[in-house]
C-alpha cells in the first residue's frame, strides 16, 4: 500500500474555485481501481493551505490515477496557481492504532 500526505497551497483568493474543482476530482477519484482514501481537508484558509491524504493499493493504480484524463486536465487547470508538498510513503506494516 502507498500512502501519500502533505499539503497544497493556492492563494487565498482562489480557495473557493479550487475548493469546487477538487470536490469533483474526488468523487471520481474516489471510485477509481486500487483507490482506499482520497481526501482533501482545509488546513489554514486565511493562507490557503489544505491539507492532502491518499491511499492507494499500488504504484499502478496510483500511476493510473495521475495519468487519468481528469487528474492531468486537473494539474494544468491550476498548474501555476498551486503548490503541492506531498509524499509518498510505503507501507508494509499495516495494523490496527493500538497493536505494538
Amino acid at each position: 500500500m502507498l500512502i501519500l500526505t502533505g499539503y497544497v497551497h493556492v492563494a487565498p483568493v482562489d480557495i473557493d474555485d479550487f475548493l469546487a474543482d477538487i470536490q469533483a476530482l474526488t468523487r471520481s477519484v474516489r471510485r477509481r481501481e486500487g483507490n482506499l482514501l482520497y481526501a482533501v481537508a482545509m488546513d489554514d484558509r486565511d493562507i490557503g493551505r489544505l491539507l492532502v491524504v491518499e491511499r492507494w493499493r499500488d504504484q499502478a493504480s496510483l500511476s493510473t490515477h495521475l495519468n487519468a484524463s481528469e487528474t492531468v486536465e486537473f494539474v494544468a487547470r491550476w498548474q501555476g496557481r498551486m503548490t503541492a508538498e506531498i509524499l509518498k510513503y510505503d507501507a508494509t506494516n499495516e495494523r490496527p492504532l493500538m497493536d505494538k
